[in-house]
């Protein structure tokens, strides 16, 4: 839609040049209303302000440069010299003058207005008509920008339901990337006033590496509904919790079988790891890899023993974590808590076992948000055929993003009424 905007926004400049006689340089306009052609609405009225600015400073300087370069020509006569230094000392003063309103980024369009004033124009005989219409083309293309990048066709959004999706196989492929397409298609919609959160195994390090340029206003669910994550505010809104005592029992439970562990815990809103050094390469490769990120805090020390744990993560081989998984069973620990198993993607020939509290699941968490939000309504997005309302295909990465849009902003056909505001 960004590109058939942009061209409509050409085409309808020359027929409102027409309108004015043709007076002006519909050059002008058309740069100015593909200017202000953005993905989001934001960035449409940021840019043409800054536009707008860039062009009344360099209009400005523009005019007064051609009347004082006259006046001094008349006196001392055409030198290159003398043209040279005062472009120079012109060019300082626009830019700093962008500084000194704190507009730095008009900077560049002061320059390039100022210059189209002042070498094409500069003999002309009457160059306030030229100022004049360099600004109001300028103002004509911003505008023209605007109205198209804010019309759309007649859809009926569903700002009542919360859309639920989930990330891995969904939304984020095997490199850990996000398309375009799901980036701009979700936080144009977001901005628009959609629902949306996701739910998730990942930590809120883990997933705030490929989802940063997405504008989250819910919190997301992570570590499988162990925690809610406001992403805005960096803060950790509701946690399922293993008590201490319970935690010094499970780690003393891990340590005697020889295994692998990290032990997760939140002490204000930052996310801790506290693990022990060891020999395995697998697990010593693990750490170096994922320590590396801002988002994560790896402790190289023994679990303090006082403090709620989140969960327990198990990374050993195969046949170990088995065996460790049967005693749990035989101690009716499944009964006590949620404990997972599953084989490593990553590291062929070991698998993890990940210990939670018992109502650690996204199912009440997300009722939770539900309660806290007032949210009567949701649309849940996965891999799993039957756990969800909608099921994905596997690594179809734009699918869920299509058919969240559907939903959300179903398009009414023609000929048909929307009560509600047409976007």
């Amino acid at each position: 839609m960004r590109i058939v905007k942009s061209a409509i926004a050409v085409a309808l400049c020359i027929p409102v040049n027409l309108l004015r006689g043709d007076d002006g340089m519909v050059f002008y306009s058309m740069l100015a209303a593909l200017w202000c052609i953005q993905m989001y609405r934001n960035n449409t009225i940021g840019n043409a302000v800054q536009r707008t600015i860039g062009t009344v400073v360099g209009a400005l300087y523009g005019l007064v440069y051609i009347l004082g370069y006259s006046r001094l020509v008349s006196i001392v006569g055409q030198r290159a010299g003398i043209e040279a230094l005062c472009l120079l000392v012109s060019i300082v003063l626009i830019i700093y003058t962008t500084v000194l309103i704190k507009k730095n980024q008009a900077s560049y369009f002061s320059c390039v207005v100022f210059l189209s004033i002042v070498i094409n124009h500069i003999g002309d005989v009457n160059p306030y008509s030229f100022v004049w219409n360099r600004f109001l083309d300028t103002m004509i293309g911003i505008l023209i920008g605007i109205l198209v990048n804010n019309i759309r066709p007649c859809f009926a959004p569903d700002r009542k339901t919360l859309f639920v999706s989930g990330v891995d196989d969904i939304l984020v492929d095997k490199n850990n990337k996000v398309s375009a397409f799901s980036k701009v298609e979700l936080n144009r919609m977001i901005e628009d006033g959609m629902k949306f959160t996701l739910a998730t195994m990942r930590t809120p390090a883990s997933l705030l590496e490929p989802l940063s340029d997405i504008d989250f206003r819910y919190p997301v669910i992570v570590m499988d509904g162990a925690a809610l994550y406001d992403i805005k505010k960096s803060e950790y809104v509701r946690e399922y919790v293993i008590s201490p005592d319970t935690a010094r029992e499970i780690n003393a439970l891990i340590e005697s079988s020889g295994l692998c562990s990290y032990v997760n815990v939140i002490i204000d809103d930052t996310l801790l790891i506290y693990y022990r050094e060891v020999e395995d390469k697998v697990n010593q490769d693990l750490v170096e890899h994922l320590k590396t990120s801002p988002f994560r805090n790896y402790i190289k020390r023994e679990f303090p023993g006082d403090e709620n744990v989140v969960y327990f993560m198990i990374l050993d081989k195969s046949e170990k974590v088995d065996d460790f998984y049967e005693e749990l069973i035989a101690k009716d620990y499944d009964k006590r808590f949620k404990i997972l198993k599953y084989e490593s993607d990553d590291y062929k020939g070991y698998s993890y076992i990940k210990i939670y509290n018992k109502n650690a699941s996204k199912e009440n968490m997300l009722l939770y948000l539900k309660e806290k939000y007032e949210i009567y309504t949701t649309t849940t997005f996965g891999t799993v055929s039957g756990k969800y309302d909608v099921l994905i295909k596997e690594n179809d990465f734009d699918e869920m993003v299509k058919l969240v849009r559907r939903r959300y902003e179903p398009f009414l056909g023609i000929g048909k009424k929307y009560k509600g505001r047409c976007k």
